[in-house]
């Protein structure tokens, strides 16, 4: 007898759909599967074998060949055990037929018949509904994340006997609803606030322009200054996640099993890998490719901490994601497309021991070793950061204070305001903010007068700033201008912007 269940497999961050084909014939007792799997998929029919007896059904004894369509798609992971043993129970004619093809089927087995969970659930929700299924068997444990998409059933399973009287009418089971209103009602709350940052004006000026128009900025300044403070605290200046970023967030950590307890990442990612990442870390990458840290960083920040120390092939495959907001790895069995829309906020020290602008401890380094140092940056890699700031040692009368700094929320509502300003913009372009502007798009969003454009010429001409730098003046003075509430920029703007320019590469030495 033949039988067929419909999966899937995670291909990227997308599930593709997945045809398990069970046929019983007379033969020597074998089963086999066909159709590209990989090891965890052919260890299945040991899983399978056992969860079937142990849960008092019967296994038959005849030969048993599982095909996996289509064939020239490679299959990996557990969850097709659930799938292969409802297929192997449907074709023994344990299991009635004819509600299998309302459901795409998911799940891991337990030896003793428990179906465990497994990653990349939301994905396969998603498919479930754009192939018309009435609804999705998951296991039970990722049921909230799987019923955050709307428009199908959901259910939630346990046991391999429970999934089978349900498929055979005897048992009910309610569909998992997740209420998103509580999930996004705490996006807002974070441990930590900008007013615990002492001093630090001209940093926290320079982060809010970042956020207003989604830059990317690298901070430079001594042990102690307060450099990784501020960037901890970047998120909770930043706009609240619409619905369609949460869902693009959660995909990606969805298919890394990295969701714990809550079903959406409604709070903007955070993550900062070590110094010692690999480019695949970093990037994506594995004989099947896999997301990296710039991928599990879309839609928030990624924060690299003293960023001289990263090997140089790891800084400089950030081109590429930093430029397009995505990262593509190809490898000979398949080539993949990554998001990773994030912003970039880097720190370092102004040279090996630290203290070179610290004016309390004296610098040991020499000219060289400095050059050195600074060097391991490249120009092209400093031309796709917006903002270049120095982060000064904080004096001891600024920590002392009584004053309260301006909180997170003071400055996140300007930010706010400023971005709804470029939403309203750039409706029509497809893009969210002043970081995402093209060429073309700058000269028409980025116009300047003469007196602008002649400061801008004599900057670039002292700094050496390349072409792109250029683009980035005019995009963070686009940003300043949306904060002050100014929809012509102003030559004063431009200065500031071009303050923002000081590690460029003809006093950076890059």
């Amino acid at each position: 007898m033949l039988s067929k269940i419909f999966s899937a497999v995670l291909y990227g961050i997308e599930a593709q759909p997945i045809d398990v084909e069970v046929d019983l014939s007379q033969g020597l007792p074998l089963l086999n599967i066909v159709g590209l799997p990989d090891l965890a998929v052919k260890e299945s029919k040991d899983r399978v074998r056992s969860a079937v007896k142990n849960t008092g059904f019967h296994f038959p004894i005849k030969k048993i060949t599982i095909n996996l369509a289509p064939a020239d798609l490679k299959k990996e992971g557990s969850a097709f055990d659930l799938p292969m043993a409802l297929g192997i129970l449907a074709a023994d004619g344990v299991l009635k037929e004819d509600r299998l093809g309302d459901y795409l089927i998911v799940g891991e087995l337990s030896l003793d018949g428990r179906i465990k969970e497994i990653k990349g659930a939301l994905a396969m929700a998603i498919l479930a509904k754009r192939t018309g299924k009435r609804g999705l068997l998951v296991p039970a444990k990722n049921g909230p994340e799987a019923a955050v998409v709307s428009g199908i059933e959901v259910l939630g399973v346990e046991t391999l006997p429970q999934v089978v009287e349900f498929l055979n009418g005897q048992l009910p089971l309610t569909p998992i609803e997740t209420p998103l209103s509580p999930l996004f009602a705490e996006q807002a709350i974070y441990g930590e606030d900008f007013s615990e940052v002492r001093g630090q004006p001209h940093a926290k000026r320079a982060l809010e322009i970042a956020a207003a128009g989604g830059h990317n900025i690298l901070m430079v300044g001594p042990p102690g200054s307060g450099k990784t403070m501020l960037a901890k605290r970047f998120p909770t200046v930043l706009p609240n996640m619409s619905f369609e970023e949460s869902l693009e967030t959660t995909l990606v950590h969805s298919i890394f099993g990295l969701l714990s307890d809550k079903p959406l990442i409604v709070t903007r990612p955070f993550r900062s890998p070590h110094h010692t990442v690999s480019d695949a870390g970093l990037i994506g990458g594995g004989q099947v490719p896999r997301p990296g840290e710039v991928s599990l960083a879309h839609n928030g920040v990624l924060f690299l901490d003293e960023l001289p120390e990263f090997r140089r092939n790891v800084l400089e495959v950030l081109r590429q994601p930093l430029e397009d907001g995505r990262v593509t790895i190809a490898r000979a069995s398949a080539s993949l497309t990554y998001p990773s829309q994030f912003m970039l906020v880097a720190a370092m020290n102004p040279c090996p021991c630290g203290y070179l602008t610290d004016p309390t401890r004296s610098c040991s380094c020499t000219p060289v070793a400095i050059q050195r140092y600074r060097a391991k940056v490249s120009g092209p890699l400093l031309d796709r950061i917006d903002l270049h700031i120095e982060v000064p040692a904080v004096p001891f009368k600024d920590l002392t204070t009584e004053t309260q700094d301006e909180s997170s929320e003071t400055i996140r509502k300007r930010v706010l305001a400023a971005r709804e300003v470029q939403r309203v913009r750039y409706e029509k372009d497809g893009i969210r903010c002043n970081a995402q502007l093209r060429p073309r798009q700058i000269k028409k969003y980025c116009q300047i007068d003469e007196p602008s454009r002649r400061l801008v010429e004599m900057a670039m001409e002292r700094l050496g700033l390349s072409a792109r730098a250029y683009n980035r003046i005019l995009k963070v003075a686009r940003s300043i201008a949306d904060l002050e509430g100014r929809e012509q920029i102003s030559a004063q703007d431009i200065s500031e912007a071009v303050q923002y320019r000081s590690l460029d590469r003809k006093t950076f030495g890059g």
